[in-house]
């Protein structure tokens, strides 16, 4: 199968995809932007890539590939400003944040593509719902095998990486109750969930040709898995994210991933079994509903504490290997989310609390994704 090969890349380099929302500066509501905005971006050169999503109402940004946190938030911002340049001159304002507080799919328009259009053909409403704003964090593995390895080690801390980029707490006008309200639209789709347990890159390769065969799947992108192989870059990709409202906590975000792949592949701290599954959709559904305050059953000590306990131990132990890859600064942010300032979700609700405003908190949004620490 070698449409399917494992590309070898560096081990821990890394690499961040961010979808962002193109909101109308009148009354903050989506907007049909994307086509006229990266039509106006391309003009002018600019680091990673800025491409088109799902609908005309967003976009997604690329980073090339890095080793260090401060390379990666460098490039981060001069990407945001080049997206923002352009979306000056459009009148567009671009935000950061999981979900829009209060758009209506139905109004959303089909980005003209062929893989777009085939994903509406196909899953019908769910595909204008599919505006959402998630961040992808890719992590370079030499071999299939590794890549196998950290996808399900890496399972284990799925919740962390949602409690920690929430951001999604109001979805169509009303406060859902969760802190990412954004992946219970994931859950609707068929493909979307956990990887099945192989550990050989033949293993696997052998379920893709069985997918491929019943006709399920065409390529690795029919998977929407909340951690799923990229062989084709030669990284494992973490999907569970929201879009942050800011490019510091993206790029934390992406930090504390690659310090945690270097501690789960230098110090192999569990054992490798089907067992981290157990509790994984419990954890979760805590993760999405209550952020840091959610509870966290450990698959291997079957020890129950907070997400906000869970990460700070997780912090400790990263500690020598975030000074090692230079993500300290990174870390640093992470920890401040934890001990002290909270996610992106707690952050809307305060904002709202003051102005009982959604479209005030879609402009702040905006605001904070410019930079400005509003």
């Amino acid at each position: 199968m070698d449409d399917l090969a494992f590309k070898q890349a560096a081990a821990l380099s890394f690499g961040v995809e961010l979808e962002l929302q193109l909101v109308n500066t009148r009354d903050c509501d989506l907007t049909r932007g994307a086509s006229d905005l990266l039509a106006v971006v391309e003009r002018k050169p600019h680091p990673g890539d800025i491409k088109p999503e799902i609908t005309e109402s967003m976009i997604e940004l690329s980073t090339s590939i890095h080793t260090r946190h401060g390379e990666l938030l460098a490039e981060l911002r001069q990407i945001r400003d080049a997206v923002l340049a352009g979306a000056d001159r459009l009148n567009i304002g671009v935000a950061g944040g999981g979900a829009h507080p209060f758009q209506h799919w139905s109004q959303r328009k089909i980005f003209e593509s062929p893989r777009f259009k085939h994903l509406s053909d196909l899953y019908g409403y769910l595909a204008k719902q599919f505006t959402i704003f998630g961040q992808h964090v890719h992590i370079g593995c030499p071999s299939g095998d590794e890549a196998l390895y950290l996808l399900h080690s890496m399972s284990r801390y799925v919740p962390h990486f949602i409690a920690l980029s929430a951001a999604s707490p109001y979805y169509q006008g009303v406060d859902t109750a969760f802190d990412s309200s954004r992946l219970n639209s994931v859950f609707a789709f068929p493909l979307s969930g956990r990887a099945p347990f192989v550990r050989r890159w033949e293993e696997f390769q052998a379920y893709f040709a069985r997918m491929q065969g019943f006709g399920i799947v065409e390529d690795m992108k029919d998977f929407y898995w909340d951690i799923r192989p990229k062989p084709e870059y030669g990284t494992i990709e973490i999907r569970v994210c929201d879009t942050p409202v800011t490019v510091e906590r993206a790029a934390a975000l992406a930090a504390y991933a690659q310090a945690l792949a270097r501690y789960l592949l230098v110090e192999r701290p569990h054992p490798l079994s089907e067992e981290v599954y157990h509790v994984y959709s419990y954890n979760r559904f805590q993760a999405c509903r209550f952020g840091l305050e959610g509870e966290f059953a450990d698959p291997h000590t079957q020890e129950k504490r907070s997400l906000r306990e869970d990460i700070i131990a997780t912090l400790d132990a990263l500690a020598v290997h975030a000074r090692e890859l230079d993500a300290e600064e990174g870390l640093d942010e992470i920890s401040d989310c934890v001990r002290t300032s909270g996610n992106d979700a707690r952050w809307m609700r305060e904002v709202y609390a003051k102005s009982h405003s959604l479209p005030d908190l879609v402009w702040r949004q905006a605001e904070r994704w410019r930079g400005e620490r509003t």
